[in-house]
């Protein structure tokens, strides 16, 4: 069974950093795309940066240039680091995994069937 779970949320001042990070264990696939979602409240589930088997990385323009996506040795953790943090970063941040190997950051929610239950991220001006 796949499990996905965050964490390194927290509250930070604009400008700051904050690092996620997602154990992952029972993927199966070799061809996978893993990323960050995030979900605003009354927003919809955005994708921030996903990094799939053969497409690399991508990202939202939103945080390209801010945020940086990445990966264990073993595949066995996700991370996101973001830096310059702004206040329209504020949302709850989700780990997600998908059986798709092209899957990217604008793939949508729905291509993406694992998803672990998220970790808040609070920034203030």
């Amino acid at each position: 069974q796949v499990q996905l779970v965050e964490s390194g949320g927290g509250s930070v001042q604009s400008g700051g950093s904050l690092r996620l990070s997602c154990a992952v264990s029972g993927y199966p696939s070799s061809s996978y795309s893993m990323g960050w979602f995030r979900q605003a409240p009354g927003k919809e589930r955005e994708g921030v940066a996903v990094v799939s088997s053969e497409s690399g990385t991508s990202y939202a323009d939103s945080v390209k240039g801010r945020f940086t996506i990445s990966q264990g040795a073993a595949k066995t953790m996700l991370y996101l680091q973001m830096n310059s943090l702004k206040p329209e970063d504020t949302a709850m941040y989700y780990c997600a995994a998908g059986t798709g190997s092209r899957l990217s950051a604008l793939s949508g929610a729905a291509r993406f069937g694992f998803w672990g239950r998220g970790t808040q991220v609070t920034v203030s001006s």
